[in-house]
């Protein structure tokens, strides 16, 4: 079936949205369990040079996205450490691939998800973890059933932030995956793809898509919001 009187059939329109919808849910599955077990680690111990790795961990907030991306392409290219690493491990270099995307969309979505977990670890107060402590239970069911339930709304913020900035992301991504369609093509880049080819109904297709995304999302965590 051809769609919206353009040369693309309904499949084809679909790609890019199941592709950013499956890069952008692995990247909230990533950032969710390293900026939980970062944020809380940072919320609870003081060191030297901390105020250095938060600034390095929020930096891709406030980077250009172009830059994340070039960052990125040095980290994983095939004359670096990891690269090499990467090529020897699965046979091939993950630049140019939907792996790349899912790279890029974790670091932009990374600071978004540690940002919303710290503030909700900072919000626990330290004496009912202690005295559940005291009442017998061990870290992990202090961390699990206390803990955890006590930042929760915080947690749901940040992961769906998250995922909304993983779903939007563009300039890192176009620089280390590319845009390939069928392979790497996601809905940013699909859009930007449109755009340039004056086909503005299939733009505002993938447009309403995203925003229609976006939106529900936001709106659940205005709700969550206002119900804690």
């Amino acid at each position: 079936m051809v769609l919206l009187s353009s040369n693309i059939t309904a499949a084809e329109f679909l790609t890019p949205v199941m592709l950013s919808l499956r890069v952008a849910f692995i990247a909230l599955v990533i950032v969710l369990i390293a900026g939980v077990v970062i944020a809380r680690f940072m919320a609870r111990n003081d060191f030297r040079g901390k105020v250095i790795i938060e600034t390095v961990l929020m930096l891709p907030l406030v980077l250009p996205p172009t830059v994340v991306g070039f960052l990125l392409l040095v980290l994983f290219g095939n004359n670096s450490v990891v690269g090499d690493m990467f090529s020897w491990l699965f046979g091939d270099t993950i630049i140019f691939t939907w792996y790349a995307a899912v790279a890029a969309s974790t670091v932009v979505a990374f600071p978004l998800m540690y940002q919303a977990a710290k503030s909700g670890f900072l919000n626990v107060n330290k004496e009912i973890e202690d005295a559940a402590k005291v009442d017998g239970a061990n870290k992990w069911q202090v961390f699990t059933k206390i803990t955890l339930p006590l930042t929760k709304t915080a947690l749901i913020t940040g992961a769906l932030l998250s995922f909304a900035r993983a779903l939007g992301e563009f300039g890192a991504t176009i620089i280390i995956a590319g845009n390939i369609p069928g392979s790497t093509q996601t809905l940013p880049t699909a859009i930007y793809v449109a755009l340039q080819s004056g086909n503005m109904t299939l733009a505002w297709a993938w447009v309403i898509v995203i925003v229609v995304l976006s939106f529900f999302m936001l709106m659940f965590i205005r709700v969550k919001a206002n119900e804690s």
